[in-house]
């Protein structure tokens, strides 16, 4: 696979340009922010004050596999995170369906975040006493025609996207410092108007509203996965990697559960049942300030923005590695000379994160993007184990601790949380899967390239 990359079957290469800086950033930026900025406001409604608790399940949840991501993206330094993992574990059959996952887990989570933009819009514009009008302000299911917002952010990201892998490593390095800025500020700003007595009852929705918090909050998670997908780009993957995994979950996972208490010690978990846009609208109870409001809300789209662009930037990824392996098709493995980017599978995924961020609601799109990732998640627990007993030998940059402990748990909470999540985000589940495994006997098994080798050809390439 790694001289698979090298080669990219004559469709161009990308360049290896980020180092772990870069790599701990994209991590960050395809992470912080979603859960807080974009889903606190229906998160809190189902937990009550002890939506920090979900944070922490849910960070717990994604460190047991993160740490399963961080062996396997030392051991299979390619493009295509889990999808790749699985392919070279489990086969092709196995991968496609992660990867069909995966599809859902990064162009819902870009279409998702980029809908709730329109919240921190809006409340920029009423600073100044202006309104986006209802028909561009929200989609059908809304009342409105189209989320414009939400439809230019998708398209911000997409040009930044195309420009270059390192012009849009060095855009969201600033987004990045940005929002973990704003969001210091915000709590700093928030400990002023702390009430401990917020905090009681602590569980009015009881263990299961905590679990159900958590299973929704889960997809604010997966930015470390997003790293993964830079194994093609990474100056040293087999170290880098593994570190900037490592490094983004506990920066994000403390910040997510840092911002949580102070938000509802500063406010009534009833009241996060009406806000949109929960944490500017504290800001500006508190500071009374149209200035800081302005700034905080400004800063937020940007936060917004650069987790768009780092989750789009991931999905380009993953699908170059499908269409190299001849699953999809080959457009999107085509990587241009100039700024060694897949240019036309950047503007397809573009194009329809933009139709379904326009017009689709948030909820039902956070749901379906949980249930996606916690499916590709448990199944990279699954290749390291696969893995530890095939090649027990293969030397590794980094080593999953207290195996196989850490997997089988990782793998558990997994399915815990996809089966605390609501009956009919699973019927989707279950139709998005089968769709693709109709695309895949349809269409990916006739042009697999590992299909079309013969047995000698695939000795004669497992040898080379």
């Amino acid at each position: 696979m790694s001289q698979e990359a090298e080669d990219n079957a004559g469709l161009g290469t990308l360049k290896r340009s980020l180092g772990v800086t870069q790599l701990v950033m994209i991590s960050v930026g395809a992470t912080l922010g979603t859960g807080i900025l974009v889903i606190l406001g229906s998160a809190v409604p189902v937990a009550g004050p002890a939506v920090w608790i979900a944070f922490v399940l849910a960070g717990f949840t994604a460190l047991l596999s993160a740490v399963s991501y961080a062996e396997m993206a030392g051991m299979v330094p390619v493009s295509g995170s889990s999808y790749s993992y699985s392919y070279a574990t489990l086969g092709e059959g196995v991968a496609w369906n992660c990867g069909w996952c995966l599809v859902l887990e990064y162009a819902v989570s870009a279409a998702a975040v980029a809908v709730g933009a329109g919240a921190y819009v809006n409340q920029t514009l009423e600073i100044f006493g202006l309104s986006l009008p209802e028909s561009l302000a929200g989609g059908p299911s809304e009342g409105g025609i189209i989320n414009l917002s939400a439809l230019l952010v998708v398209v911000l990201a997409t040009v930044l996207l195309v420009r270059g892998a390192r012009e849009s490593a060095m855009a969201n390095t600033i987004m990045v410092l940005v929002k973990i800025a704003i969001l210091i500020f915000f709590a700093i700003v928030a400990f002023t108007a702390f009430d401990a007595g917020n905090f009681a009852p602590l569980l009015p929705m009881g263990a299961a509203g905590v679990t159900g918090a958590a299973s929704m909050v889960f997809f604010s998670y997966i930015g470390f996965d997003a790293a993964s997908t830079a194994g093609e780009e990474a100056k040293n993957p087999q170290k880098d990697l593994p570190r900037a995994i490592m490094i983004a979950m506990v920066l994000v996972t403390t910040i997510y559960v840092l911002v949580a208490v102070a938000a509802i010690g500063a406010r009534q978990w009833e009241w996060f049942a009406d806000s949109e846009a929960a944490l500017v609208q504290i800001v500006s109870e508190i500071t009374g300030q149209r200035w800081t409001v302005l700034v905080f809300a400004l800063a937020s789209v940007i936060a917004i923005i650069s987790v768009v662009l780092m989750t789009m930037y991931g999905q380009t990824r993953i699908l170059l590695s499908m269409g190299r392996d001849g699953l999809i098709p080959r457009f999107f493995a085509k990587v241009s000379p100039k700024t060694h980017t897949p240019v036309t599978g950047t503007v397809v995924t573009g194009l329809v994160v933009a139709i379904a961020a326009s017009l689709l609601p948030l909820g039902q799109l956070a749901e379906a993007t949980s249930i996606g990732t916690l499916f590709a998640f448990a199944l990279v627990g699954v290749s390291v184990m696969y893995l530890r007993k095939t090649q027990p030998d293969t030397p590794r940059t980094f080593r999953v601790p207290l195996y196989p402990v850490t997997p089988i748990l990782g793998i558990a909470a997994c399915l815990f949380l996809m089966f605390n999540l609501a009956g009919i985000t699973w019927i989707v589940f279950g139709l998005w899967m089968i769709v693709g495994v109709s695309i895949y006997l349809g269409y990916g098994r006739r042009h697999s390239r590992l299909g079309a080798m013969s047995q000698t050809s695939y000795q004669q390439e497992l040898e080379l």
